[in-house]
């Protein structure tokens, strides 16, 4: 069958968070595992989605839109840096956006929903680490975005998402995600906590994520 190394693969992300998961005290069913499909050809993505990976992320708005008509049935989320000018085409389609890291993106956010008379889901990104090339809010941003969600009624916040650093030793991720979990636990109804990718989400999973964003892990021949 075609794309075998596809479900392969998938076991073997699964088994991984599950492992985790058990080990860690929490159930594997709480932990979505979001198929990261950038750059991946739609029937690739079929194959996942056949085989229950149903959930979808793109970092680019365009992409999710060109293959949003090829695959039905996915539910997309957006993961990407978004710019304002492109949240119209976000808005609606995109079941949740991750990537919300400053007051101006969920002001727009929030004015397209309403023109369409919905209430969109978002995550705010946290840039704990303090890396000047990741996207994400301070602390402090952090605070007063917080204190402003009630001005913007069109906008539901589910939770939060981050982005640790790439370090060749995954044990360093551990405090960026714990950190992450920590804030996460101090915004009243939060339930999504989307963090860890390909390369160190069973650390994410020990440290309280609920959404792991795995794109080659899943996609990659000769894993």
């Amino acid at each position: 069958m075609a794309f075998d190394y596809i479900e392969n693969n998938i076991a073997s992300v699964r088994r991984r968070v599950a492992e985790a998961a058990l080990k860690a005290g929490r159930r594997p069913e709480d932990i979505t595992i979001v198929a990261v499909s950038k750059f991946v050809e739609p029937e690739k993505i079929r194959r996942a989605m056949e085989l229950g990976l149903t959930v979808l992320a793109e970092n680019r708005v365009q992409e999710m839109n060109a293959k949003f008509d090829l695959l039905p049935g996915a539910r997309w989320h957006i993961i990407g840096h978004l710019q304002t000018n492109k949240v119209r085409y976000a808005v609606g389609r995109a079941e949740l956006i991750h990537s919300v890291d400053s007051l101006r993106l969920l002001e727009e956010i929030d004015r397209q929903a309403q023109k369409l008379g919905i209430v969109q889901d978002i995550l705010l990104e946290l840039n704990i680490s303090g890396e000047e090339s990741k996207f994400g809010l301070t602390n402090e941003e952090f605070s007063y975005i917080i204190s402003k969600l009630r001005d913007y009624p069109s906008v539901r916040l589910r939770g939060l998402m981050t982005m640790a650093p790439n370090y060749e030793d995954k044990e360093l991720c551990r405090p960026v995600f714990r950190r992450a979990r920590e804030l996460f636990e101090s915004v009243p109804g939060a339930d999504i906590l989307s963090m860890g990718m390909s390369g160190d989400f069973e650390i994410a999973v020990a440290e309280g994520a609920t959404h792991v964003r795995i794109g080659s892990a899943i996609f990659k021949e000769n894993n």
